[in-house]
């Protein structure tokens, strides 16, 4: 399977070669959903292969708007239906939006792995 990337004026969002990593890089102030759905849709092709962990890295990405995170949210909320894959979030103590917005992800998926470092 050939993921793409997706990437636009300030940010890039590629599958990593093993791609069951996708790496988030730049800043990411897109408006709303539909903006969002490559992103959406590069998560869940990644997802829909059953991977046995599932890395999403944001530790590059500076900025991430409400609409994303709230794309991110629906993301690890589907995520519950799918058992068998562990979803590891890894984040940056240096990104300031980080650490309380991605708390909130463990709330939404028992069993998510949390590494803000």
């Amino acid at each position: 399977m050939v993921l793409r990337v997706v990437q636009g004026e300030d940010y890039i969002v590629e599958p990593d070669t093993d791609s069951t990593t996708v790496n988030f890089k730049g800043e990411l102030s897109l408006g709303g959903a539909n903006e969002y759905e490559p992103i959406t849709n590069l998560l869940n092709e990644v997802a829909a292969t059953n991977p046995p962990i599932m890395t999403v890295n944001l530790r590059e990405l500076a900025f991430l708007n409400s609409s994303g995170i709230s794309m991110l949210s629906k993301f690890v909320l589907g995520l519950r239906k799918k058992k068998g894959t562990q979803l590891v979030i890894l984040g940056s103590n240096d990104m300031p939006w980080q650490g309380k917005s991605l708390k909130n992800l463990e709330k939404l998926l028992p069993g998510l792995k949390l590494e803000i470092e």
